[in-house]
């Protein structure tokens, strides 16, 4: 590869000016009809509602809802011009209402001419309630055809009066097949303007199309770039890995992916499946997420879903949460590692999870008993003579150090029961324990109340 990189930069730039000034090549390979739209068949396919809609000139208005360079925007353009409406953008990050109405003016003078218009706002979650209001009556009679485009859930950052205007479509990211026809048809385009007076290397495409994460955009962007840095020279797996030192997968470190990762995480280690827990870690690591936090994360498994059945969970995950802190990264992810495999392989109980959410819905829907007598503290003369803590019984001056028949809870809850142990790993354990100790418990009642010999009523006789 040429060592003389920035001189040869502006090669393909110059190459490629058209009437006058430069094009990205992303913005060259846009489809201009839908044919020609790769990816999200299951959205414009043939046969598929929405294509239904177009092919029959109508459309409604709707959302489509997915990551970063999926073609939201592209195929927003190209469903205006098939139904050969008016495509008017804008971004929810700098347009105000004031755009919006100016926006809508113009559209309703375009209707009065017989003129469809495509109202395309890209990212709407950006907009905030009253700018989502501003044009929910020009949606609703017709006056604009509703685009947003977003990359979060829109069922969180969208009015439920625009959701209930719109369709939300769902698009995913792209397969590398897909890819890869988009990058070959980006060589040939190439080739043919003349920004590269060779074909690729075998396996060059093909990494570049792993690298882009199922971001078109991104796959474009970086074979571009790859070229630039080839320097005349055919694209090669150099050119490309060089790309490939500051090409981090997608990772969305606020919204729906991030959350859709950490819940697989959770939900592997859950499951007892190591291997997958330790492939969403490396996901999540490898994507950019703060370590920390994973780290507190796997604090919250250790004792929601493996608890009792395993103690040694909690302080292990623990000890993990401080090592990262302590080596930082690389060196600290191993002990995140470490964790995620022991509590997924650990025994799992979310008996105590269980009882604590119990414990606090009664306290909810309960009123505020009163506290013992026999419970209280009495530090004081006062309370003494009060009769704080009169009759209270020492568990350790008590056979077995176990206060037989004694209660704790306020009288009116008095055999309540709200930890159920599994019978998992040590929780087994514990629950035999318990299970003994509500016989000690038994035996005191009898004790104290004694079974009376039946009387006359006993025998149903009056």
């Amino acid at each position: 590869m040429n060592s003389d990189l920035f001189g040869e930069l502006g090669q393909t730039q110059a190459n490629s000016s058209r009437s006058g000034g430069y094009e990205p090549l992303a913005s060259r390979m846009r489809p201009t009809t839908l044919d020609q739209y790769i990816g999200q068949q299951h959205v414009v396919g043939p046969g598929t509602p929405l294509r239904q809609s177009l092919e029959a000139g109508q459309l409604h208005s709707l959302i489509f809802w997915g990551p970063p360079g999926v073609g939201k925007t592209t195929l927003s353009k190209l469903i205006a011009n098939y139904i050969d409406a008016r495509f008017v953008t804008l971004s929810a990050v700098m347009a105000g209402i004031k755009d919006i109405r100016e926006a809508v003016e113009q559209a309703r003078q375009y209707r009065t001419m017989g003129k469809r218009t495509v109202l395309f706002i890209d990212e709407v979650h950006r907009f905030n309630k009253s700018q989502q209001d501003a044009f929910l009556p020009h949606v609703e009679d017709g006056t604009v055809i509703f685009i947003g485009a977003t990359t979060e859930n829109p069922s969180f950052e969208l009015n439920n009066a625009l959701l209930s205007r719109a369709r939300v479509y769902v698009l995913k990211s792209l397969a590398e097949d897909d890819l890869r026809t988009i990058l070959q048809q980006a060589e040939q385009r190439l080739l043919q303007d003349g920004d590269i007076q060779y074909p690729a290397v075998e396996g060059a495409l093909e990494r570049i199309a792993l690298l882009a994460d199922g971001d078109a955009r991104r796959a474009l962007n970086q074979l571009e770039y790859a070229v630039q840095l080839a320097a005349g020279q055919p694209l090669d797996l150099e050119a490309v890995n060089t790309i490939a030192g500051t090409a981090a997968r997608r990772f969305d470190k606020g919204g729906e992916a991030f959350y859709d990762q950490i819940s697989a995480l959770h939900k592997s280690v859950r499951g007892s499946a190591p291997d997958a827990a330790l492939y969403w870690l490396a996901r999540m690591i490898d994507g950019g997420c703060d370590p920390l936090y994973i780290a507190r994360r796997i604090v919250a498994m250790a004792s929601e879903d493996v608890g009792n059945a395993d103690p040694r969970a909690l302080p292990l995950c623990l000890a993990a949460w401080d090592a990262i802190e302590r080596l930082g990264q690389p060196e600290g992810e191993l002990c995140l590692a470490q964790a995620v495999a022991y509590i997924a392989s650990a025994p799992k109980s979310n008996k105590v999870y269980s009882a604590y959410k119990q414990a606090l819905a009664l306290v909810a829907s309960q009123p505020s008993y009163e506290v013992p007598l026999h419970l209280r503290n009495a530090p004081t003369k006062l309370m003494k003579e009060l009769d704080y803590g009169t009759e209270y019984r020492y568990a350790h001056d008590e056979p077995e150090a176990f206060a037989a028949g004694e209660n704790y809870f306020p009288p009116e809850l008095k055999g309540l029961k709200l930890y159920y142990p599994s019978d998992r790993g040590l929780e087994g354990k514990i629950s035999q324990k318990l299970a003994y100790l509500e016989g000690l418990n038994r035996a005191s009642e009898r004790q104290r109340y004694p079974q009376q010999p039946n009387t006359p009523a006993d025998k149903g006789e009056y």
